[in-house]
């Protein structure tokens, strides 16, 4: 009862530091409020780009995989071809066969190109998304960092009633406060000289 009894009459005796306690215990409280939900907006993101990056990944592969059908149909295309080329004293029935056979892996190779330009485009609009979503990861991240530090520089200006510091620390979270709004909104501002240096 007498902590209370002494924090009370501290705070009457010395007004100004009372109310710059108040002013960085609101500051710590918004700043630590606004750096939990971007750090629960950035773990979302980050999974989204895990997903994006696994789908791409799996639709190359998809595509190698249409490419290695597409390159064996057309080996065997080329040498159906030379082989009708060679063997003019084919009969008929087998010239025909020969034809049929020649016409579908011409048709085969046709359905591999277009498949691999599909995949290819699906392929490319993940890796797009990913990018997309990169630069609200970049600004998460960095959002997190201003308003940790500017934290931290709050618990400080509180033991040093130093108020330079104070401004410093709120110029500090309010640049935080900013990347933090621009990824929820998804403004595409990136900060890029400082996510290479952080990188």
């Amino acid at each position: 009862m007498s902590e209370i009894a002494d924090v009370v009459s501290e705070t009457i005796e010395h007004p100004v530091e009372g109310r710059l306690n108040s002013v960085i215990a609101l500051a710590v409280a918004v700043t630590a409020t606004f750096t939990a939900l971007c750090n629960v907006k950035d773990g979302n993101v980050v999974q989204a780009m895990e997903q994006d990056q696994a789908g791409a990944v799996d639709q190359w592969s998809y595509y190698q995989a249409k490419g290695t059908k597409q390159n064996l149909a057309e080996a065997v295309l080329d040498q159906m071809s030379l082989e009708r080329e060679l063997r003019p004293d084919l009969p008929a029935d087998g010239r025909a066969r020969l034809d049929k056979k020649i016409a579908e892996y011409a048709a085969s190779v046709k359905k591999f190109e277009e498949e691999k330009l599909q995949i290819k485009a699906k392929a490319e609009d993940l890796q797009r998304d990913y990018d997309r979503l990169n630069v609200h990861d970049d600004q998460f991240d960095l959002a997190e960092a201003l308003m940790s530090v500017a934290i931290a520089l709050f618990g400080i200006t509180a033991l040093t009633r130093k108020k330079a510091l104070l401004g410093f620390a709120a110029f500090l979270a309010g640049v935080g406060i900013f990347f933090g709004l621009a990824g929820f909104l998804q403004w595409r501002i990136h900060p890029d000289f400082l996510t290479r240096l952080l990188s």
